[in-house]
């Protein structure tokens, strides 16, 4: 358009003025047309025109362009274990983490895994929600692997900033509404007298009120093993007492189990495949332990080497462990033999159950001050009931007696246990 101006035209306009000049300046022009460009000259030279700004947007974490992004996915947890829930997320959309930084847990059937970052990045999206069980290799979060920067703002960004902080200052100006009184309702308007029913009733249901809580995936495979295990084991428990015990801590009961297994190696076996037994040289046993979540047996490995202390020690290790949080897959894989001790909480009898594919289990319950006979005379005494619930397809009545009586000769010899 500006070619068809006269060339001394061409020199008057302000560059940015070509396109407001070239429209309404007609195609052919008269002398009184050129007078009249001529006295709006001097405005098109002094008007700026206000262009949009030209600078380059900034972006936040949610806007990241050509950034590369990895992908997270779930850790291998145990060749026994192939899924599991993800119960929380420790980190959000948005949020920076370092690389081996811990953003998620998985719970399992007995631990909970940890998902750590493979890189550090800012986490751009959440591909599962919590709760859902996820399988080994599983993707579940992505990444952006951009450095952590501070975004600067844009023009655009502050103005809206600013506009906001100004309409949360400024005071309401509206005034309020004066509520005209209601008019008296009329009798045949009247509604039926329910409150005075409804009060009563909400009452009533708010003192019956019940919560209910998703069971943990670790209840839920303990429940799966117990009732597997009823299913599957013939049961049969043999009783004992325990007289004059005056140790009544886990170290000799322990150690006391681990000399009748080396006697006894039937109950240190197992049946598989229900037609192979399997006999173990090393004794391994299990210990239950109660955590928050629920019940573990963390393994104490390599009983026949074990001093006493050093059961001791085994077991307080592996107990702060499972309180904890932190027991692994290798804790709690290798039992033969399991103990369970009850008598902590107060119990005085009962019948444990076989952690499968285990072959017995000993339960051994609260010391007390019983009558008992002794050389003829009644005499007050330290006694403990303690339970072997073994499985009678592999084990005999009379080698469960057996395996009973040594444990009741080491605990009341304590020097036996040391001498062996």
């Amino acid at each position: 358009m500006l070619c068809r101006a006269p060339p001394r035209l061409q020199g008057c306009y302000h560059p940015r003025a070509l396109r407001i000049a070239s429209v309404i300046r007609p195609p052919s022009t008269s002398p009184s047309q050129r007078a009249l460009l001529s006295t709006l000259r001097p405005s098109l030279l002094s008007q700026q025109p206000n262009w949009p700004s030209q600078q380059p947007r900034s972006f936040g974490a949610s806007a990241i362009h050509g950034a590369e992004t990895k992908i997270i996915h779930v850790p291998s947890m145990a060749e026994s274990i192939s899924e599991g829930v993800l119960s929380t997320f420790n980190k959000q959309v948005g949020d920076y983490v370092k690389q081996d930084e811990e953003i998620a847990s998985i719970e399992t059937d007995k631990i909970d895994v940890a998902v750590n970052a493979s890189h550090s990045g800012t986490i751009t999206k959440l591909l599962v929600n919590e709760g859902d069980t996820v399988t080994v290799g599983q993707a579940v979060i992505e990444i952006s692997l951009e450095e952590r920067d501070t975004p600067s703002q844009s023009p655009l960004q502050a103005e809206q900033k600013e506009q906001s902080s100004t309409n949360k200052e400024a005071p309401s100006q509206e005034p309020k509404k004066e509520t005209a009184p209601s008019p008296t309702p009329t009798l045949a308007a009247a509604a039926p007298p329910v409150s005075n029913s409804q009060g009563p009733v909400s009452a009533f249901r708010g003192s019956r009120a019940e919560t209910k809580v998703k069971m943990s995936r670790m209840r839920m495979r303990t429940a799966e093993r117990l009732k597997e295990s009823q299913n599957t084991a013939a049961f049969l428990t043999t009783f004992n007492e325990k007289h004059g015990v005056k140790l009544g801590f886990m170290g000799p009961v322990a150690r006391a189990s681990a000399l009748a297994l080396r006697e006894i190696p039937a109950i240190n076996a197992s049946i598989e495949n229900d037609d192979t037994i399997t006999y173990r040289d090393n004794i391994n046993l299990s210990i239950v332990v109660a955590t928050p979540k629920g019940l573990v047996t963390p393994v104490l490995r390599n009983m026949k080497s074990r001093s006493i202390v050093g059961i001791e020690q085994g077991i307080a290790e592996l107990g702060k462990k499972a309180r904890d949080g932190k027991l692994t897959m290798d804790d709690l894989t290798g039992g033969s033999f399991t103990i369970s001790n009850s008598g902590i909480w107060g119990s005085l009898f009962g019948t444990p159950i076989i952690n499968t594919p285990q072959t017995a289990v000993l339960g051994m319950y609260g010391i007390q001050q019983r009558p008992v006979a002794v050389d003829g005379q009644v005499e007050i005494r330290p006694m403990m009931y303690t339970a072997l619930t073994y499985d009678h397809r592999l084990v005999d009545g009379r080698e469960a007696v057996t395996f009973l009586a040594l444990i009741k000769k080491y605990l009341e010899h304590p020097a036996s246990i040391l001498l062996e």
